[in-house]
């Protein structure tokens, strides 16, 4: 069964077609990447996926439930994270604290349970806790659990960001341009880290970037985006190799 499947998803804005006509298929713990230059329609891709934007046509399927219409807290509780190519984290809550926020898409209790105390609720907080702990651990940040995002280094930021999209548990992670800002050491530690991520936890991921070292080391199926329309797709070798992919990025240079 496919993870995700997109059929002729388009999106305007101001009569100006962002995406059109855009088509994948994500099979399960595949990584896949999604390339084109600036302005191609990437993260608008990203955000009709996850409901960000209302989608003008086309269908998507999440495993075989249709979600086109759903909001971004229904399909975030379904299984698709993602982060973004501007680090949003709490800038005034902890390391450890920024974690928890995001298992809230997993927890069903009523103000009036959380207010008295019940006892599910101290077991679930526990086990919140714990968890969140081990992802610490896993990006090796726990030496900074109670440390203020603004105050860690660029790089740290960024696995903080990777740490709390895990803690929604999802099926389908979606990494908006997560190389962005990070030097060449970080960018290996970083390809090496999301390898770690769909190995150990079986997940699939989509990745935006336009660091075509990591994509191309990473991913086993790239789509290509210009102007909002897939151009190509393939496996790197072949996207290396694609007259429209090398015109779209050089030009008349070709």
């Amino acid at each position: 069964m496919d993870v995700l499947r997109v059929v002729d998803m388009s999106k305007n804005f101001g009569g100006v077609a962002a995406v059109a006509g855009f088509a994948m298929v994500q099979a399960k713990s595949e990584i896949t990447g999604i390339i084109g230059p600036n302005g191609a329609g990437k993260t608008t891709v990203f955000n009709l996926i996850t409901g960000v934007y209302p989608i003008d046509s086309g269908k998507i399927w999440f495993y075989d439930q249709e979600i086109t219409r759903l909001p971004s807290h229904r399909i975030t509780a379904l299984g698709i994270t993602r982060t973004f190519q501007n680090i949003r984290l709490f800038r005034n809550l902890t390391v450890i604290d920024n974690l928890k926020t995001a298992y809230g898409v997993k927890t069903h209790f009523t103000l009036w349970e959380e207010m008295a105390r019940f006892p599910t609720v101290r077991k679930s907080e526990k086990k919140v806790e714990e968890l969140a702990r081990s992802y610490l651990a896993y990006f090796g940040l726990e030496k900074y659990s109670d440390a203020f995002p603004y105050n860690l280094p660029y790089g740290l930021q960024r696995r903080l960001e990777l740490a709390r999209a895990l803690m929604a548990d999802p099926k389908l992670l979606l990494l908006d341009e997560p190389g962005a800002g990070l030097n060449p050491r970080e960018i290996h530690q970083l390809m090496e880290t999301i390898l770690r991520i769909q190995r150990e936890k079986n997940l699939s991921i989509i990745v935006v970037e336009h660091h075509m070292e990591l994509v191309m080391n990473i991913c086993t199926t790239i789509h290509v985006l210009n102007f909002g329309k897939k151009i190509a797709e393939g496996r790197p070798e072949e996207i290396q190799r694609n007259g429209l992919v090398l015109q779209a990025y050089l030009g008349d240079q070709v």
